[in-house]
């Protein structure tokens, strides 16, 4: 997994809110503009950091493209804190 790209898609605050609308179930990108007071082509850019991350999926309903979290990308980075979490401290005994 390319942490990176991860953790440059989570650092911005409207991704992040993208995410949470995402919670919810899947959203067309007008559906997703409808929060935001911006362009559809910045919510295409941001979109697009989403996917490149591996954080959203689309996938294809007649003439529209729908929005999805992925999950499992979420999940991996959580394990790897969570290891992290796990190591013993210098000065630790053990």
């Amino acid at each position: 997994m390319a942490f990176a790209e991860t953790f440059k898609a989570l650092s911005d605050p409207v991704r992040r809110q993208i995410l949470e609308l995402l919670k919810e179930g899947s959203m067309s990108a007008g559906e997703i503009g409808a929060h935001f007071d911006m362009t559809g082509a910045t919510i295409s850019y941001h979109l697009k950091v989403l996917k490149k991350a591996d954080l959203v999926f689309e996938s294809r309903e007649k003439n529209f493209i729908y929005y999805q979290l992925n999950v499992s990308v979420l999940e991996e980075i959580l394990l790897w804190i969570s290891s992290l979490k796990d190591q013993p401290q210098a000065g630790d005994e053990g």
